[in-house]
């Protein structure tokens, strides 16, 4: 018997989004459950939405028209609210995508979490702490689509003179990974790991990997692409904070402070 897959709602602010990441947007719910709503809101008579105009029937996603009622503002923002309400309450989906960089939808994000729904957002590096920190999981449309840089082509690329300032700006560069000193001086980051590494904790003091990922997905919005590391394994690594081992066929980790507080 197949399992049951969790439905999403897509809900695309198309004012204030790229179409060009559509594809790698759908990868990512598809990972999670079946996308099976797929909506963009916009005002279509504007030009700048000519990019949405050319995927929508490519990825079966249905156009909202809304128009803008006040000048130099649009009304997106609220007919997603409206629309998002309403599923919430009738078709009733186990999760919902948001794309958009605008910190207007927090309340939005946060309301839904509260009714039991998983909340994916997707916004550009401009978008603001309060939205990204309340969805379930909040993913930068910068760092998707392109390879994570490895140490090699990160050299290779040291090596090279680097562009005029003009050819810069296309966006196919991949994204910046932050080196340890990077790492340990985000404090939310380094906070976050070691709560999610002390609350996975067994008898002897080791925490299992997948128990601490757990954790952190528990505790917020976190996905370890938006520092430029492919897997949670490579970031706590990165960040030199803890002792790693592996047992078998899982990696276990501990606090570094905890191993010199015990004399290990």
């Amino acid at each position: 018997m197949i399992e049951k897959q969790p439905r999403i709602a897509l809900l695309i602010d198309a004012d204030n989004s790229p179409a060009s990441k559509i594809d790698v947007i759908l990868a990512e719910l598809a990972k999670v459950g079946v996308t099976n709503i797929r909506r963009a809101y916009g005002n279509w008579k504007k030009d700048g939405l000519k990019g949405w105009e050319a995927v929508l029937h490519e990825y079966a996603i249905r156009p909202v028209q809304q128009f803008d009622y006040s000048k130099g503002k649009n009304a997106t923002d609220m007919g997603m609210v409206i629309e998002a309400m309403d599923l919430l309450y009738t078709d009733q989906p186990e999760a919902f995508g948001i794309v958009s960089s605008d910190a207007d939808f927090t309340p939005l994000v946060m309301h839904l979490k509260a009714k039991g729904a998983q909340v994916f957002g997707f916004g550009a590096k401009k978008t603001p702490l309060p939205f990204v920190n309340a969805c379930s999981r909040f993913l930068y449309l910068e760092n998707l689509g392109q390879p994570v840089a490895s140490d090699e082509s990160r050299t290779a690329k040291a090596a090279k003179p680097k562009p005029h300032a003009a050819s810069k700006g296309n966006g196919d560069a991949a994204p910046t990974r932050l080196d340890s000193a990077a790492l340990k001086q985000d404090a939310r980051l380094v906070t976050l790991l070691r709560n999610a590494v002390e609350s996975a904790a067994g008898e002897d003091g080791w925490s299992a990997l997948g128990a601490v990922g757990q954790q952190i997905g528990n505790q917020a919005s976190f996905d370890p692409r938006n520092y430029g590391y492919r897997k949670l394994l490579d970031l706590i690594e990165a960040t030199q904070l803890f002792d790693l081992d592996r047992r078998g066929t899982q990696f276990v980790l501990r606090d570094k402070r905890l191993a010199k507080a015990g004399g290990a």
